[in-house]
């Protein structure tokens, strides 16, 4: 498992509800966290590491060590928003590139947990900002998608030079074609949604 940089197809790529939490999604979420910390991350989406599914991972103090702040959403569904604030905002598929974005102060989330049960969490600030990002990839909506004109912009060069250096990857057969990744995609979806 690795994490898909932009422009990878499955970033696009509307997820599926996930349709039984079972020893196979379970997994998939450790290696999500695992993975999420390795890389220093505070949250991470299925899509971003190019799997179809409505799931998603968060520990916004991102320490292994501190597990009380760990959790796995999966079938996500914001239901709540309250406030406004912009601050600054990056991602682990867009790696170096951080701009400020105006997102909903504080939100209530309902989804199902690892135990198969759903549950209802509400959260402000950091966690707030982090799950609103996630339950976005799993759309196939990029924080740099919302930028207003200027902050996109400023960012226009670097997205370029990530589409630049996966076209590349793709023509030197280090990333499968389009074509190739899709059918990828729509195996995992009749596995798992």
């Amino acid at each position: 498992m690795q994490i898909v940089h932009y422009p990878h197809p499955a970033l696009r790529w509307v997820s599926k509800p996930v349709r039984e939490v079972n020893d196979e999604i379970r997994r998939i979420a450790g290696e999500m966290l695992e993975l999420m910390y390795a890389s220093k991350g505070i949250g991470l989406a299925a899509n971003q590491v190019a799997m179809p599914l409505q799931l998603f991972v968060l520990n916004p103090k991102s320490d292994p060590n501190q597990k009380e702040g760990e959790r796995v959403f999966i079938n996500p569904r914001i239901i709540d928003r309250k406030g406004l604030v912009e601050e600054e905002e990056g991602c682990l598929s867009l790696p170096g590139i951080f701009a400020k974005l105006k997102r909903a102060e504080r939100i209530k989330i309902t989804a199902t947990g690892l135990d198969g049960q759903p549950f209802e969490h509400e959260a402000e600030g950091l966690a707030s900002r982090a799950i609103q990002h996630e339950v976005d990839h799993l759309q196939g909506i990029l924080f740099t998608d919302k930028l207003n004109p200027l902050e996109k912009i400023r960012v226009i060069m670097k997205i370029r030079e990530f589409e630049k250096n996966f076209r590349h990857g793709q023509r030197a057969g280090e990333i499968p074609a389009n074509d190739a990744i899709a059918k990828s995609l729509q195996e995992l979806e009749a596995a798992h949604c």
